[in-house]
């Protein structure tokens, strides 16, 4: 081939590969084409260089140039990708992909066909283009650097276009400017920007290569790679986390001091497996004689599955002190006077004492047992000044309000006693005995009257025994000491009574009650009647003959005792989930504020008279002290602040403290425990 070649070999280099050649040397056609004799070398070259001449004469003209097929521009191709076309043509149709041929069945083809070394796929019109001659020869310049086309001369001498006739100088004679001697302001300026630039760091050396490679090889290997900034190119990257740094203890001759004794490596067989060490400490002499590690292949294992089955997530969490989000309480001594410690202890019942009341002037407090028995004990001193024996055991105690009567209602089984305590001078006893005696009950004309309540004298306490149809649980006084009411919660519908002292009859309430009733309240200072059920708290009005004047829903599961405020404004609620309701009655029917404090049940709640302070009490034993002010600004939102915990009653049979009552005029608490203990906390 190469003595009878139609080309120059700097021409034409070996484009095809030696398969290629053996096929051109079998092929008759090709030899026809490209083999010529050596003395028409020349006229070949003249005629070949002249057809190039004319075909890049020709190529200028935008007549004779092809048009390509596809007309989509410069969109990449691979927006085509997923259709069943690759463009459109000019009048705008779209031209259809071709079949893809099976690979066995083009590759018998190729081999077959001869010129198959001369077509080039073209992706761009999806189509097979064949190479003609003149674009071989070009291509095969190109790849050996020259020009395209044989005709252009690299070295073609210097036409000099400037005119030098009867010139001296080939430019002009002017003098320099002066601006081309004169600092340019808007360089200086320029330059001032980019000094700035890189004072502040925007402007950074671009580093070299081997700079770059040597930042992406060394990494923080015991590192933390959550502030890399190599890897977090995008939001989900996160770091695995790093193990523990390898301390003393993992030294292959760690000191003696870290080696464990044989005692201790025995102890640790008798310790669960989450709480053994997981790594015990061994010495040896030399690097040579440590054994592998033989938990390797589990911990990549385990290690695997972490990574595997534990995906990470990147949980976005705001940076907020805690202590801000605390609410602005004001400091305690601030808030002084109220019960801190333990003062007196007032024993002498033999049972739980149930419940207690203090008298209106603060000097006598009574006490009512599970034993039978009441107590009247002197609250300084810790006397007891008198005792009553009862049959049954002692629910309630309530001290009449009025200090002109020294009157004391117990409810003991479905009987309801009003006892003469003895307390207070002549008159008050006179005035006592009056209101103590019964006489034949006179008919009411009204038809309100209560059969079910029969008013007895008993003469063997010196008293009053109202007898009920069912068991009584409380026993609550209007605030000028004529009425009381008692409660009846297996009473249904007639489960609450209202008694007038005075005229000794008793009337049932002119409406329904939605369900068992609880416990009931008067107002301090208005004509409103308080009723709680196990969920509800509902008001109504005596006057307007028990007309409903509002609705509270505490959300409790259930209602264990209600208290009200001495403005009348305010109702604080316990219940027997250890939780503590603060209604506001001018705002909502809804709780203000819904405090979890004991673990157990709330046994009862109290309000302090003059100071202002509220206390619950619970079967967890403990007394629960608290500052409630209320502001007489509406606007202004009561101020709750939790005070102190009072601690001291033990437990006895699953309960705690029974009752709590605050001094009328002290900040004093008193408190009655399951554990037949009264005790009297100051400040």
């Amino acid at each position: 081939m190469s003595d009878s070649e139609g080309y120059d070999s700097d021409d034409y280099p070996s484009i095809r590969g030696s398969e290629s050649e053996d096929e051109e040397s079998g092929s008759s056609g090709n030899e026809d084409v490209l083999n010529t004799s050596n003395n028409d070398h020349g006229n070949d070259d003249e005629s070949d260089s002249s057809e190039l001449h004319e075909g890049v004469e020709e190529s200028d003209s935008s007549e004779d140039e092809v048009v390509p097929r596809n007309t989509v521009g410069d969109v990449p191709l691979e927006w085509y990708r997923d259709e069943k076309h690759i463009g459109y043509d000019i009048t705008g149709k779209k031209i259809k992909k071709k079949e893809k041929e099976d690979k066995l069945q083009s590759f018998l083809a190729s081999a077959d066909d001869s010129k198959n070394w001369r077509k080039i796929y073209d992706e761009y019109n999806d189509e097979d283009v064949e190479l003609t001659k003149e674009d071989i020869k070009s291509i095969s310049r190109l790849l050996k650097g020259k020009a395209p086309h044989r005709d252009f001369d690299p070295y073609a001498p210097y036409v000099d276009w400037f005119k030098w006739d009867d010139s001296k100088h080939p430019l002009s004679n002017a003098p320099e400017p002066k601006r081309r001697f004169i600092p340019s302001k808007s360089e200086s300026k320029l330059v001032n920007k980019i000094k700035l630039a890189i004072r502040k760091g925007l402007i950074k050396p671009k580093k070299s290569k081997e700079e770059e490679e040597e930042e992406e090889s060394v990494y923080p290997l015991w590192g933390d790679d959550s502030n890399s900034t190599g890897k977090n190119d995008h939001l989900s990257y996160i770091p695995a986390p790093k193990p523990k740094l390898p301390g003393h203890e993992e030294s292959f001759n760690p000191s003696l001091e870290y080696i464990p004794t044989q005692e201790e490596i025995n102890s640790y067989q008798l310790m669960y497996e989450e709480d053994r060490p997981k790594f015990i400490p061994k010495r040896f002499t030399s690097m040579r004689s440590i054994p592998a590690y033989e938990n390797a292949v589990k911990e990549c294992f385990e290690r695997c599955l972490d990574l595997y089955l534990c995906p990470r997530v990147r949980k976005k969490r705001l940076n907020i002190d805690p202590e801000s989000l605390k609410p602005k309480l004001p400091n305690r001594n601030d808030l002084k006077p109220y019960p801190v410690s333990c003062y007196l202890e007032y024993r002498g019942h033999e049972d739980a004492v149930t419940s207690i009341s203090v008298e209106a002037s603060g000097q006598w407090i009574a006490s009512g047992s599970l034993d039978g028995t009441v107590r009247i004990w002197e609250v300084e001193t810790g006397r007891c000044l008198k005792h009553w024996k009862i049959d049954e055991a002692v629910k309630y105690v309530s001290w009449n309000p009025n200090p002109e009567h020294s009157i004391l209602a117990v409810s003991a089984g479905q009987d309801v006693l009003l006892l003469n305590t003895g307390c207070g001078n002549e008159e008050v006893q006179k005035s006592t005995k009056e209101l103590l005696s019964v006489e034949m009950p006179m008919p009411d004309d009204s038809g309100k009257t209560a059969s079910s309540v029969s008013w007895l004298q008993d003469d063997k306490l010196e008293g009053i025994r109202l007898r009920h149809s069912k068991t009584v649980t409380s026993v609550e006084w209007h605030r000028k000491g004529d009425y009381f009411s008692t409660v009846m919660p297996a009473g249904e519908s007639r489960a609450i009574f209202i008694h007038k002292l005075s005229k000794k009859f008793t009337q049932t309430l002119s409406f329904k009650l939605q369900g068992p009733a609880v416990t009931s309240v008067f107002h301090p200072t208005r004509s409103f009647f308080f009723i709680s059920t196990k969920k509800i708290i509902r008001v109504y009005d005596l006057v307007k003959e028990g007309k409903l004047v509002k609705k509270l829903e505490t959300g409790l599961r259930e209602i264990s005792s209600m208290a009200v405020h001495p403005s009348g404004d305010h109702i604080i609620v316990g219940s027997g989930e250890g939780k503590l309701c603060w209604f506001d009655m001018d705002l909502s029917s809804k709780p203000y504020k819904t405090l979890k404090l004991h673990q157990k049940d709330i046994n009862n709640v109290s309000f302090h008279r003059s100071y202002p302070l509220f206390a619950t009490c619970s079967d967890d034993c403990t007394a629960y002290v608290f500052h409630g002010m209320v502001y007489s600004d509406l606007n202004q939102n009561p101020l709750i602040v939790p005070l102190e915990i009072l601690r001291g009653h033990s437990s006895t049979n699953g309960r705690g403290v029974m009752d709590c009552k605050f001094h009328p005029r002290q900040p004093w608490l008193f408190t009655a425990g399951a554990d037949s203990v009264v005790r009297l906390y100051c400040h």
